[in-house]
């Protein structure tokens, strides 16, 4: 297939080399573009009053993929593989992202955004997220975990965006996959320090008591599982269309 890949985290990071090779080794084309720095939390902001600039880059254990450098957002990368590259591409994979990108989370990720950009264009496509403890990240664990993932839905013609969350754990110590709804619980927990008049708020981690949904990605991360999400950008509350013409026509 010809695939693909970026990132959030920047295309010097670790995660995203670890996918671009699982990927070659399973006999995949691929094409990384990648932001030239981190952006993490830009959520789905392009480049639009500027230039959009692009450069060629050779990557270490990867030369001789081709791969782009975006001096933009996630949702740019995958604007500028798209135009740059003259390339129908099969999927993306968007990642590995250096921490969960569960719960309200996916309203934040550029992962998760440039993974919904691509889909945008009618390519298929999966972020992937692993959990960050103490400064680590298993990588390896998941991205075999994305592969296992990706075989069972890879020929599913269906334009669809797949949010894949692994916990920290080894490979063998996952307990398996399971098909999560995407929590409501937002990441608000913060540290707060002060000086004068001026605070500095650095934001840490989810809530220790959860909303408790049991069938949400949180919950099942939690109990050991990596979780998937099927996710739409379509954000109209159909619900309410016919109840608001009543009030408004």
């Amino acid at each position: 297939m010809e695939i693909l890949v970026t990132n959030d985290d920047g295309i010097l990071a670790e995660g995203i080399k670890v996918i671009a090779k699982k990927l070659v080794e399973m006999g995949h084309k691929i094409t990384i573009a990648a932001p030239n720095v981190e952006n993490s939390g830009k959520s789905h902001a392009i480049t639009f009053k500027t230039p959009l600039v692009v450069q060629n880059l050779k990557l270490e254990g990867l030369e001789e993929v081709e791969a782009i450098r975006v001096f933009g957002t996630p949702a740019d990368c995958v604007r500028a593989a798209v135009h740059l590259c003259k390339k129908r591409f099969d999927f993306c994979f968007s990642g590995i992202n250096s921490g969960y990108n569960a719960a309200t989370n996916v309203l934040y990720s550029g992962t998760v955004s440039a993974a919904i950009e691509a889909n945008l264009f009618n390519i298929r496509s999966l972020a992937v997220s692993s959990s960050y403890v103490n400064g680590q990240v298993n990588y390896e664990s998941a991205a075999q975990i994305a592969m296992d993932l990706f075989e069972k839905i890879k020929d599913i013609k269906i334009n669809q965006v797949y949010n894949l969350n692994v916990p920290y754990l080894p490979y063998d110590g996952i307990k398996g996959i399971k098909v999560a709804k995407v929590g409501r619980d937002v990441m608000s927990i913060y540290d707060i320090t002060s000086e004068g008049n001026e605070y500095n708020l650095q934001l840490k981690g989810f809530p220790k008591q959860f909303n408790g949904d049991r069938d949400s990605d949180i919950y099942y991360l939690n109990q050991g599982y990596a979780t998937v999400s099927p996710l739409i950008y379509d954000s109209t509350n159909k619900k309410s269309i016919e109840s608001l013409k009543e009030i408004i026509d």
